[in-house]
């Protein structure tokens, strides 16, 4: 038998996925005769690396949710590839090691944390034994040491969260889904959950998080893929966003805040047209006797000479202060840009 010496390249030593899906498409049909079509994914392709927190965003229809079903064997795509830890999507190889979090996860009031762990472990079919034996170290990782034996009826909204993510963790699965998990908590009990995803990502889980809130993702996350109408938009790197926008749509820049004394009316004048000028007026704060405006300049040369017309003027440059495009500044534009401009190939 003849043994390869050809050097093992990065390539094939990178780890597999932990998601990896491929033109996956689901389209839905409504009505027994003329059977209307709705595509609620179109063609999606993308990837997730292990030992990493990975958001998928998107505004209300965009397809996430059916996105997460389809991962998680709920129904049933039309079209395309997904697969979940090595297995097709769906299959029970990849499901035993997953554990997940739904968004509006349903608790019988009779149970205490300890029997909810109980309740929710037996339908992942762990022996009792193993249940027992983990429940107070469980309990303690997600902070709810000593509080086992309290009827949820006694817990918060941050405490239900914490059981709910502490069933999904009971089988240490190497993929933890997260569907909408600080949605409706306190800024305590958000800072919380981003602690734990960390620490859990520290530890070699991947993460999964479904959130709409926008500066959640931005806090934790690794990469986010973006999702509208059905078709990926981006997919990539939080800290990358901002160059891939302008890089695609041609979105200015530089962006900054410039505040100046005089009336809102005489400021606008002195800026002149935004086309012409190279710059964009995201947000206008009219304040007695001041207005601050967020711009954003396509580069210095128009940040100068926007300067030079408002002096002009005889308007005073109270303050110039440069303003890093946000997630949300970045998802807004590429939601709002009607042709697909994913990074994805």
């Amino acid at each position: 038998m003849k043994v390869s010496t050809e050097p093992v390249s990065a390539a094939d030593k990178r780890p597999e996925p932990v998601i990896q899906v491929s033109k996956l498409s689901k389209v839905y049909r409504d009505g027994l005769i003329f059977r209307k079509k709705f595509t609620a994914l179109d063609q999606v392709t993308l990837e997730v690396g292990a030992g990493q927190i990975f958001g998928l965003l998107g505004p209300n229809g965009a397809g996430k949710t059916t996105f997460l079903k389809i991962l998680l064997g709920i129904i049933k795509k039309t079209s395309g590839q997904a697969t979940l830890l090595g297995a097709p999507a769906g299959k029970v190889q990849g499901r035993t090691r997953v554990g997940f979090l739904p968004e509006h996860l349903r608790m019988p009031a009779h149970l205490t944390g300890f029997t909810a762990l109980e309740y929710f472990g037996k339908l992942q079919n762990l022996p009792h034994s193993m249940i027992r034996e983990k429940r107070d170290s469980i309990l303690d990782s997600v902070g709810l040491a000593g509080r086992g034996k309290d009827r949820v009826t006694k817990y918060s909204k941050g405490m239900l969260q914490r059981l709910g993510l502490a069933q999904a963790l009971l089988h240490d699965p190497e993929l933890l889904i997260l569907d909408e998990p600080t949605d409706g908590l306190d800024p305590g009990a958000r800072a919380d959950m981003r602690a734990l995803m960390k620490n859990l990502r520290d530890k070699g889980v991947t993460v999964f998080l479904n959130s709409h809130l926008l500066q959640e993702v931005e806090l934790v996350c690794d990469q986010v893929a973006i999702l509208n109408k059905g078709q990926l938009r981006y997919c990539g790197s939080v800290d990358q966003i901002g160059d891939f926008v302008r890089a695609k749509t041609g979105v200015a820049g530089i962006s900054i805040n410039l505040e100046v004394r005089g009336d809102e009316a005489s400021v606008l004048e002195a800026l002149g047209d935004p086309m012409q000028g190279n710059f964009e007026i995201r947000r206008i704060d009219a304040l007695p006797e001041r207005v601050v405006l967020s711009l954003s300049f396509a580069g210095q040369d128009s940040i100068d000479q926007a300067v030079d017309r408002i002096r002009q003027k005889d308007i005073s440059l109270v303050r110039l202060t440069p303003s890093a495009a946000t997630l949300e500044d970045a998802f807004l534009k590429i939601v709002s840009n009607e042709a697909p401009i994913s990074n994805s190939s």
